[in-house]
C-alpha cells in the first residue's frame, strides 16, 4: 500500500476524526473558561479581598547588574493563579463528563434482558424437549 493510501486510510478512521472534534470543542471550550475565570470569577474574589486584579498581581525583580539598562524580569504571578482556577474548572467538568458516561454504562451493563415472549418460550420449549429425544 502506498503511503497516501496508508494516510487516507488512517484518516478515514472514526477515531481520528472523533478526536480532531474534541480537540477543536476543546479549544473553544478553553476559551470559555478563560472569559469565564478572568472577567466573571476573579473581579468578585479581586474585590473581595480588597480591589486586586489578579491578572495585574506581578514581581519585579530587581534590574540585572549585568544588563542595568535593560528591562528588569517580571515574575506575573496572578496570571499563573488565573491559570490554575481556570485548570481546576476544565478538570471539573471533565470529571463530571466522565462520571455521567460512566453511569449511564453502569445502567445500560444493569438492564436486564428482556422476557422471551409466550410465543418463543413455548419455541425454547419445543427446541429444548427435542434435543432430549435420541
Amino acid at each position: 500500500m502506498s503511503l497516501a493510501g496508508e494516510f487516507k486510510e488512517f484518516i478515514a478512521r472514526g477515531n481520528v476524526v472523533d478526536l480532531a472534534v474534541g480537540v477543536i470543542i476543546g479549544g473553544a471550550f478553553g476559551k470559555i473558561v478563560t472569559s469565564l475565570v478572568d472577567q466573571v470569577i476573579m473581579p468578585p474574589i479581586g474585590w473581595l479581598i480588597g480591589g486586586v486584579d489578579f491578572a495585574e498581581l506581578k514581581y519585579t525583580l530587581p534590574t540585572s547588574p549585568l544588563n542595568p539598562n535593560g528591562e528588569p524580569a517580571v515574575i506575573e504571578y496572578g496570571a499563573f493563579i488565573n491559570t490554575c482556577i481556570q485548570f481546576l474548572i476544565v478538570a471539573f467538568v471533565i470529571f463530571m463528563m466522565v462520571k455521567v458516561v460512566n453511569r449511564l454504562r453502569r445502567e445500560q451493563a444493569a438492564e436486564p434482558e428482556a422476557a422471551p415472549s409466550s410465543t418463543d418460550a413455548l419455541l425454547i420449549e419445543i427446541r429444548d424437549e427435542l434435543k432430549k429425544r435420541p
